[in-house]
């Protein structure tokens, strides 16, 4: 009997010209890295036209993330627009996450749709503070093996959806098997 192979974390290097396009892409490929590293299936639409960026497949249920990024520290806390070119706040018709990449702390949000409302702007407070409606969502990959139903009642999970994920989320009622990394 062979020994089971050991997960492999995947990195991926990024560097272009500091536009915020190249930003994107480059939060775009680390998410596409973290996304894998945890053992979802990723695709990318080709093209810019659709709303989100990439689709993840989760024992067969698609959602569609839209990854946005930030590095910009101000006022206490990181903002990322929830709103793309047509400038209003994306829907749960159009996408079914936005993952929030902040930069500087390598640091992600994974928030349903659902939990950001009509908002054109989302507010993340890494470093603590009475203003985090987002804070439960910091590194909630797990959410992404759930499905809207199992998630319940303001998006506490029921259960845990996904047994091979060793990395558990802020609201998952088993505890972490893995911490989460905190800074």
């Amino acid at each position: 009997m062979q020994p089971e192979p050991k997960p492999q974390l995947y990195q991926i290097q990024a560097c272009a010209d500091p536009t915020r396009k190249s930003y994107g892409e480059a939060s775009e490929a680390a998410f596409l890295a973290r996304a894998c590293s945890l053992g979802f299936s990723v695709a990318k639409p080709w093209g810019d036209s659709a709303r989100y960026d990439f689709l993840v497949d989760a024992d067969g249920k698609l959602w569609r993330v839209q990854v946005k990024s930030t590095q910009r520290y101000a006022e206490k806390r990181y903002r990322v627009k929830n709103a793309g070119s047509r400038a209003s706040a994306y829907t749960a018709e159009e996408i079914d996450f936005v993952a929030a990449h902040i930069v500087p702390l390598d640091l992600w949000y994974i928030v349903p749709i659902q939990a950001s409302g009509s908002s054109r702007n989302l507010r993340f407070y890494p470093h603590g503070t009475s203003n985090s409606l987002f804070e439960k969502y910091r590194e909630a990959w797990c959410l992404l093996s759930c499905t809207p139903k199992a998630r319940g009642w303001k998006d506490i999970p029921i259960a845990c959806r996904n047994r091979n994920l060793k990395q558990k989320c802020n609201i998952c009622p088993c505890g972490t098997d893995t911490p989460v990394r905190r800074r």
